[in-house]
């Protein structure tokens, strides 16, 4: 019988590093869905800023044009 011991020891094991492999498995897959949620709620965050920035941009662009057109239309005359 001690062989049939032994192989049952053995089959214990087996089944203990399966369930330590498991329970790793597991928490190594919750970071990785945890970091994926922060990284994916960095990336909202920053094309909410790159809005704001581009549409700043936009007015900043638009107001400088309106500025350059009514300055040549005041000053056409003595520039050109």
């Amino acid at each position: 019988m001690e062989a049939g011991d032994e192989a049952r020891r053995l089959l214990e094991e087996i089944r203990d590093l399966q369930r330590e492999h498991l329970a790793e498995y597991r928490k190594v897959t919750e970071r990785s869905l945890g970091l994926q949620e922060r990284a994916v709620t960095r990336q909202e965050q920053f094309g909410a800023v790159y809005r704001k920035v581009a549409l700043v941009g936009v007015v900043i662009v638009v107001g400088l044009l309106g500025l350059l057109g009514y300055i040549l239309a005041r000053w056409s005359h003595q520039l050109f």
